[in-house]
């Protein structure tokens, strides 16, 4: 009966019956249970271990037929029964992946067949770690004890005397601002020394070695320079001698759970193997049901001059390519390798001149990419000199990121100039964008001026950021970063924006700004935002004895529906601030950072910590956040979701509790560095809506398939149970 009504729908015959069958699957010859409802483009059954159901474990279909490959995975129930739903026509190879197990044997199957499957046991628990997140050996990793702190520099314990503290040594080279902001650590390619990297006397030799390989590593050099390169070296030395001598997680991960069994996660491929993503994009955050059914774009950030885009419907992978308006634009080309890489030797695969960040799509479904369009020097009508009303009031000079548009409807990209960097971009109500990487003001751009006029110069605008420290309530003059209060005037400051969103609530503008420890800014722009916009700041606590849960080092954020602002933090937690929690005043000479403890929950992400860790709560590692305001994932509205980039998954918070969305397949190709939502049909249920993003590693060449592995898009659905159909 399934190869039947499969042939049908090939036919192009509507089938909406649902099909009752019991669960035979000649394939494996595996005996008869209980029947599972099931469409005619699913696949079903149940899967039986040496002791019976296996609960909890993924089911994995991949299938090469289509214009690109396409994986969709699933959790079994707790009696080891599966549902892999809306397949496309395809020959699939299918097989169990879980905790306790090996890969089982792929079996070949079409949709609409009945497929039951045998898990089989790992041996033993080292073969079993194997397939555990990356966290979980990353948390193997020996951190120098807070006594090490501050470090005594190239003549002491070779740690550099600017790190203060166990946490900031956690910030600079472990964590999101330090190695784990750009690729996973714990996983096969990072835990192990690649033998063609070559033979050492020594892992504190390979990893000298190691550090140089590729474009990346003068990046690498840069960061181990700043904080103590020998001590660093020595920890991750230690580290993988230590695994390579046999050491492995002593605690299993559990199995997915509760709403962790309904994921359904499916997977596209695009790019190419040589292009790292940093972003992308399926819909207008403020309205998610922009670009319904639509492409979904990506950002390939420093590797390659164009978009990559995927058609989840058709299945299809394409491209548009950016343009430059300096063609001397400098190019990522001109960064040749320090030593060859393991992976690719000599070879320079990085060749972008345009250096796409991060989107924003407008009401029109136009994108907005975060990009390159000349060289670092701004045009006059940015400097001092000029009649601009931004530039009388702060002249900027340089800038090395700017904006392009496309519009899906005529195919054309149009460049923007802009006197301000750009990095991370958000639209407000008023249709007007928003900034991170402008350095110390906070900038914007009014599409609806640009739509109108066509002129650049008139559509943007930046501040400076300025705290009313004289306290009465409106901008005045201001001191400068670092000069003594003066009671009569305001103070600068110069905390520029890594995250960026503006409240639902009041408009307000706020962002993440990095550092030790870090904090929020808010702005609030007023009637002249040039001249009269003001600016709050609030500090995470750190090392503040009346706050009982402390952390450090901002990345992503977000605000959700009710004003509250989320962020995830170095210090393995995600934090909430909520401003109406203040309990003194929010301006004046006291309302400088430390003043609103109180506001701040921070929750430790799930999962082990580091060895000797003290400054830390987890050994994950969350780059960037997004509010599900929609309840795109299916778990609910203004649910806070990160990117758990060692634990593999979406992590998302529900009334206080952690659920990891992990992607088991391929092991370490999530990444994510953004988190979009999108409504492709109100009416639908959990069909019609999702999270999704790509994988931000800058090394996609790491996760489970080497050079042949390219940076896929996920789409994350959580339906009803984990055999809705």
């Amino acid at each position: 009966m399934a190869r039947s009504t499969f042939s049908l729908r090939r036919l192009g015959v509507v089938t909406v019956m649902v099909l009752v069958v019991s669960l035979v699957a000649l394939q494996a010859g595996q005996p008869s249970g209980a029947a599972v409802p099931m469409d005619a483009d699913d696949i079903a059954g149940v899967v039986t271990g040496p002791n019976g159901p296996e609960a909890g474990v993924w089911v994995i279909a991949e299938t090469r037929d289509l214009p690109t490959r396409h994986i969709k995975i699933v959790v079994t129930d707790d009696q080891g029964r599966y549902l892999l739903p809306d397949l496309p026509d395809a020959t699939y190879d299918v097989w169990v992946r879980g905790y306790g197990l090996v890969d089982s044997d792929k079996i070949q199957t079409e949709p609409g067949a009945a497929l039951n499957l045998t898990a089989t046991l790992a041996p033993d628990a080292k073969v079993a770690a194997d397939y555990y997140p990356a966290q979980y050996w990353f948390a193997l990793l020996q951190l120098p004890e807070p006594s090490e702190f501050p470090g005594t520099g190239p003549q002491g314990n070779g740690i550099s005397p600017s790190i203060e503290s166990q946490g900031e040594w956690i910030r600079s080279v472990v964590n999101t601002d330090g190695c784990t902001g750009c690729h996973a650590l714990g996983n096969k390619a990072t835990r192990e020394i690649p033998s063609e990297l070559g033979d050492f006397d020594s892992h504190l030799d390979a990893w000298d070695r190691r550090v140089q390989s590729g474009q990346a590593g003068g990046n690498m050099e840069s960061r181990l320079a700043q904080v103590g390169r020998e001590p660093a070296l020595a920890m991750y030395a230690d580290w993988t001698d230590r695994i390579q001598a046999g050491e492995y997680p002593m605690t299993a991960p559990p199995r997915p759970q509760g709403i962790e069994r309904n994921a359904v996660v499916s997977l596209w491929d695009w790019a190419d193997p040589r292009a790292y993503m940093h972003d992308l994009i399926s819909a207008d955050k403020r309205d998610p049901n922009i670009n319904a059914n639509g492409p979904v774009y990506g950002a390939a950030e420093n590797s390659v001059d164009y978009v990559p885009v995927v058609n989840p419907t058709t299945h299809v992978a394409s491209r548009f390519s950016l343009e430059v308006r300096d063609p001397n634009t400098p190019t990522t080309a001109s960064t040749p390798p320090l030593a060859p890489s393991p992976y690719w030797d000599d070879e320079v695969i990085w060749d972008s001149q345009s250096v796409a960040h991060s989107f924003a799509m407008d009401g029109q479904a136009r994108v907005w990419i975060a990009a390159r369009v000349r060289q670092a020097d701004t045009p006059a009508f940015c400097r001092e000199g000029s009649s601009h009303p931004s530039a009388r009031a702060f002249p900027l000079e340089r800038s090395n990121r700017h904006m392009q548009v496309w519009d899906p409807a005529t195919r054309d990209i149009t460049t923007v100039d802009t006197c301000f960097g750009t990095h991370h971009l958000n639209l407000d109500d008023e249709d007007v964008m928003w900034f991170t990487g402008s350095g110390p003001v906070v900038a914007w751009f009014d599409t609806k001026v640009f739509d109108e006029t066509g002129d650049e110069a008139a559509a943007q605008g930046w501040s400076a950021q300025v705290l009313d420290t004289n306290g009465n309530g409106q901008r005045d003059a201001y001191v400068e970063p670092g000069e003594p209060m003066d009671p009569a005037k305001d103070t600068r400051i110069a905390r520029g924006y890594y995250g960026v969103a503006p409240s639902p609530l009041d408009g307000s503008i706020w962002g993440s700004t990095l550092g030790m420890p870090g904090g929020l800014v808010r702005f609030v722009p007023g009637d002249d935002p040039v001249n009269t916009g003001l600016v709050e700041y609030y500090e995470v606590p750190w090392n503040d004895a009346d706050v009982p849960v402390q952390g450090y080092s901002p990345r992503g954020m977000d605000v959700d529906s009710n004003g509250i602002v989320w962020t995830v933090l170095s210090s393995g937690h995600f934090a909430s601030f909520d401003r109406s929690r203040c309990d003194g005043p929010l301006n004046g000479p006291t309302a400088t950072g430390t003043h609103c403890g109180e506001g701040w929950t921070l929750y430790p992400f799930p999962g082990p910590n580091y060895k000797g860790a003290t400054d830390s709560a987890s050994a994950d590692s969350a780059y960037y956040n997004f509010t599900d305001r929609f309840n795109l994932l299916g778990v609910g509205e203004n649910i806070p979701l990160a990117t758990g980039n060692l634990s593999e998954g979406v992590l998302a918070l529900v009334d206080g509790e952690f659920y990891n969305f992990r992607v088991p397949y391929p092991m370490g190709s999530f990444f994510g560095k953004g988190l979009d939502g999108r409504i492709d049909d109100p009416d639908a249920g959990w069909k019609g809506r999702a999270i999704w993003t790509t994988s931000g590693s800058r090394a996609p060449f790491h996760a489970e398939g080497g050079t042949e592995r390219v940076a896929p898009v996920f789409k994350f659905q959580v339906r009803p149970d984990p055999l809705a159909h």
